[in-house]
C-alpha cells in the first residue's frame, strides 16, 4: 500500500471518529433538552402552570404541552429532511443544536401562572413545539452523518452511537434534577427546577464547537458529485416509498409507546398513585439510564451479526410479554423489586433502540434517505410517544388500575410486530461504491 493511501485512510479513520462522537454528542444534548421537560411536566409543570384543584387535571394538560412537543416532531423532520437532502447534513444539525437550545434555556427563565397567568403555559407550550421542531430534525442528520461515514457491514453499530444520546441524555437530565432536588429542598419547586434547563447553554457550547470540525459525510457528497440530488425530498420519499415511512412509524410503537411510560409517566403514577419516594423513582431511572450506555450499541453491534428485523423482533416480543410483570413489580412498592422493573424495562427497550436507527435509514436511498427516515422515525412520536403518557393516566384515572396500561403496551407491541414483518426490504445494491466513497474521501 503506498503513503499516500496509508494517509488517505488515517483521514477517514479521523474522520469517522469525529462524526460518531459530533453526532453522539449532539443527540446527547438534544435528548437531554428534550427529556428534562418530561421529567418537569410529571414532577413540577403541573404546580406551577398548571394549578387547580384537582392534581389529576394539572397532570393531564402538563402530559397535553408534552405531546404538543411530540406533534411538532414530524415538522421538524419534513423541515431539515428537506434541507439536509438538499445542501446536506451537517448544516441543519448546527441549526437544530441552537433551536433546541434556545428554546430550552427560555423555559428555564418563564415566569409561572402565578406571574402572568394564563400567558405562561401558552408560552410553555409554544417553547414545547420549539424543541419538538428541534429533535425532530436532528436524530435524521446526525444517525446518517454516523451510519454514513461507516462501513456498510457495521451500519447497526455505527447508526447505534447517536442513539446513545437518549440514554446518557437521560442520564444527564435525571440526574441534574435529582441533584437539585436534593441541595435545594423546598426551594426546587421555587427557583432549583429551572437550573437544569438554563445550564442546556453551556452544552450547546459544547456541541457546536464538536460538531463545526466534522466534514459531511461521504455518501452525501457522492451524491452532489453524480448531481443526483432532488429537488423536493420529502415529495419524492412520499410518492415512492410511502410504505417504507409508514411502517417506520408504526414499528416504532412498541419502542417509543412504553419508552415515556417507562420514564414519564412511571414518575407520576409512582409518587402520587403508590405513593413512592421520588428520588428513588429517579435513582432508579438514572441506573437504567446508565446500563444503556452499553445496551444500546451492544444490540446495534449483534443486530450486524443476527440481522436487524431479527433483533428488532426479539425486542418487541420481550416488552409485550413484560407488560403485566412491569406493573406487577412496581406494585409491590418494595426498593429492589421496583429497581428491577425500571432496569428491565429500558433493557427491553434497548433490545429495538439500538438497531432501529440502521433499519430505518437502510429502507431510503441516499438522496432522499434524511427526509424518509426522519418523516418514518418522527411520525410515531404523533401515534406513540406523545398520546401515551396521556392514554395512561386516563386509563388509570378511570380504571383506578394499571392492566388497562399493560393491554395498551401489548396491542402497540403487536401493532409494532406486524408493521416489522410488512416493512419493505430494500436492496443495498451499491454497498461497494458507498465503500469506494469512503476509501476515496
Amino acid at each position: 500500500m503506498s503513503d499516500s493511501a496509508v494517509d488517505n485512510e488515517a483521514i477517514q479513520r479521523s474522520q469517522r471518529r469525529r462524526a460518531v462522537f459530533a453526532s453522539t454528542v449532539g443527540t446527547t444534548i438534544e435528548w437531554y433538552d428534550f427529556f428534562l421537560y418530561g421529567t418537569a411536566a410529571a414532577l413540577v409543570f403541573p404546580k406551577l402552570f398548571f394549578p387547580g384543584e384537582d392534581p389529576y387535571v394539572g397532570i393531564l394538560l402538563a402530559f397535553g404541552t408534552q405531546f404538543a412537543g411530540f406533534a411538532a416532531r414530524p415538522i421538524g423532520a419534513a423541515i431539515f429532511g428537506h434541507y439536509g437532502d438538499r445542501i446536506g447534513r451537517k448544516s441543519t444539525l448546527i441549526i437544530t443544536l441552537l433551536l433546541m437550545g434556545i428554546g430550552t434555556a427560555l423555559i428555564g427563565l418563564l415566569p409561572t401562572y402565578a406571574a402572568i397567568g394564563l400567558a405562561a403555559p401558552i408560552l410553555l407550550t409554544v417553547l414545547r413545539i420549539v424543541q419538538g421542531v428541534a429533535v425532530g430534525g436532528e436524530w435524521g442528520g446526525s444517525v446518517l452523518l454516523a451510519m454514513e461515514w461507516g462501513h456498510a457491514r457495521q451500519r447497526g453499530f455505527m447508526a447505534s452511537w447517536p442513539q446513545l444520546g437518549v440514554p446518557v441524555g437521560l442520564l444527564l437530565s435525571t440526574g441534574l434534577v435529582q441533584l437539585m432536588s436534593a441541595t435545594t429542598g423546598p426551594a426546587f419547586l421555587t427557583w432549583g427546577w429551572r437550573v437544569p434547563f438554563l445550564v442546556s447553554v453551556v452544552l450547546v457550547g459544547v456541541g457546536l464547537y464538536v460538531r463545526l470540525r466534522v466534514l459531511e459525510s461521504p455518501e452525501f457528497a457522492a451524491v452532489k458529485a453524480k448531481q443526483t440530488v432532488v429537488k423536493m425530498p420529502i415529495v419524492d420519499a412520499f410518492r415512492t416509498q410511502w410504505r417504507e415511512i409508514l411502517s417506520s412509524a408504526f414499528v416504532r410503537l412498541s419502542e417509543q409507546a412504553p419508552f415515556y411510560l417507562f420514564i414519564t409517566f412511571v414518575l407520576s403514577y409512582g409518587t402520587q398513585q403508590l405513593q413512592l419516594n421520588r428520588g428513588s423513582l429517579l435513582n432508579a431511572t438514572l441506573v437504567a439510564a446508565a446500563i444503556g450506555l452499553f445496551s444500546v450499541p451492544f444490540f446495534g453491534w449483534l443486530s450486524d451479526r443476527i440481522g436487524r428485523r431479527t433483533m428488532y423482533g426479539i425486542g418487541i416480543v420481550c416488552t409485550g410479554l413484560f407488560a403485566f410483570p412491569y406493573f406487577g413489580l412496581l406494585n409491590t412498592r418494595v426498593g429492589v423489586l421496583v429497581l428491577l422493573a425500571i432496569v428491565l424495562s429500558l433493557i427491553f427497550h434497548d433490545m429495538q433502540y439500538g438497531p432501529q436507527a440502521a433499519l430505518i435509514a437502510e429502507s431510503f436511498g441516499t438522496n432522499i434517505r434524511y427526509s424518509g427516515a426522519g418523516l418514518g422515525y418522527q411520525l410515531a412520536s404523533v401515534i406513540a410517544g406523545g398520546p401515551a403518557p396521556l392514554i395512561a393516566a386516563y386509563i388509570l384515572k378511570n380504571t383506578g388500575s394499571s392492566t388497562g396500561i399493560a393491554w395498551y403496551i401489548v396491542i402497540c407491541c403487536v401493532i409494532a410486530m406486524i408493521a416489522l414483518l410488512v416493512m419493505p426490504r430494500r436492496a443495498l445494491t451499491d454497498e461497494r461504491s458507498v465503500e469506494a466513497a469512503v476509501t476515496q474521501g
